[in-house]
């Protein structure tokens, strides 16, 4: 038993010191990237990672925990965050302007190479700007992090990605017609609730399995992972934008179309790297999203996250504002020319270390 414990020892010593080379980059980064948001006048905060609702995204799961007062009668059911926007978003309702954040963040989700339970996430926050103010600040954030650690390129499984020429920019709609092939705008029969009869028959000509539980957001989620997702960020960094209404979250609808969202994730070497929006500042529209979602989320799991009341009155207060969050780990392994996202931790969960 000594010998194996000894063993393991030096098997997640040797780890690290194969690692730390990318994990001294990971420090560098970091600084360039508080230096572009000094330089921009933003402020740091710190908001709790204990909320009493964690988000409310239909596919999102969150570690729950419960809260003890020390009189052994008064208990809270807690969760640890998802994303720290709830939080922000009351303190931009407050009065703060440009704002961000470097935090830990949970999603009890998969383990994969560009997944792990508990990650850093840099979300910040812009006052008096839409979404297109956020595309330029990502493109100086890669810029700024290929050159802190003196590389020209992020790569990640042979996929090379390159700052020097700026960020590709593709609508949904134009992506699906450049990789699919077809008008994913118009499989939308009810702009709040598409049915899955017009999508159907252009998944199934492409060799997608759609089942009869599918909703139209399940097969639009094949397609993308198996056709539009891979094709983006080669060569050069790509934004996909102009989600449709009903994949809005908290986004807002486009000025001159409100079937669509003023949203866009971004995206390199195939991999998500963050996602944005032009935030909505229409309590009532965002509470009914968030009862569809709830209801949403029952329907299909059997379980549901109560609604943040107390964030639904902020957002009545909040200026014209737009915000990111980005994937900090993720950043950091494609900087860094890596497979696994595990190399951008200083040191892993014992526990899920085999996954």
């Amino acid at each position: 038993m000594k010998q194996n414990n000894c063993t393991n020892f030096q098997n997640t010593k040797e780890v690290f010191e194969r690692k730390l080379p990318f994990l001294l980059n990971r420090n560098k980064i970091i600084s360039a990237i508080k230096s572009f948001f000094a330089n921009e006048n933003f402020i740091e905060v710190d908001t709790p990672i204990l909320q009493y609702s964690p988000g409310m995204e239909v596919h999102l799961f969150a570690f729950e925990t419960q809260f003890n007062n020390i009189n052994g009668v008064d208990k809270q059911k807690l969760y640890l965050h998802t994303s720290p926007e709830f939080s922000m978003k009351k303190l931009l309702s407050f009065g703060m302007k440009n704002i961000y954040q470097f935090t830990h963040t949970f999603r009890n989700e998969v383990v994969s190479q560009t997944h792990y339970p508990e990650f850093t996430m840099l979300e910040w926050y812009r006052v008096g700007y839409n979404y297109e103010k956020l595309m330029s600040d990502c493109e100086e954030i890669l810029k700024n992090s290929l050159e802190i650690i003196d590389t020209d390129h992020f790569e990640y499984n042979g996929k090379k990605c390159f700052i020097k020429d700026g960020i590709e920019k593709l609508t949904i709609a134009e992506a699906f017609e450049k990789f699919c092939h077809f008008d994913i705008l118009s499989t939308i029969d009810n702009p709040l609730n598409p049915s899955t009869k017009l999508i159907t028959p252009f998944a199934k000509k492409l060799n997608i399995n759609v089942s009869e539980i599918d909703t139209w957001d399940d097969i639009y989620e094949k397609l993308m992972f198996e056709y539009i997702e891979p094709n983006l960020g080669i060569q050069k960094p790509t934004i996909l934008y102009e989600y449709p209404i009903h994949q809005a979250a908290l986004s807002a609808p486009k000025r001159d179309n409100k079937n669509i969202a003023e949203r866009f994730e971004l995206y390199v070497c195939g991999v998500e790297l963050a996602n944005a929006f032009t935030e909505l500042t229409d309590r009532k529209i965002q509470e009914e999203r968030f009862l569809h979602d709830q209801a949403e989320k029952q329907k299909i799991y059997g379980t549901t996250f109560p609604i943040d009341y107390e964030f639904l009155n902020a957002i009545e207060n909040l200026e014209n504002c737009t915000g990111i969050a980005m994937g900090v780990d993720r950043l950091i392994m494609l900087a860094n020319h890596s497979n696994n996202i595990k190399d951008s931790l200083w040191i892993e969960i014992p526990t899920l270390s085999e996954f």
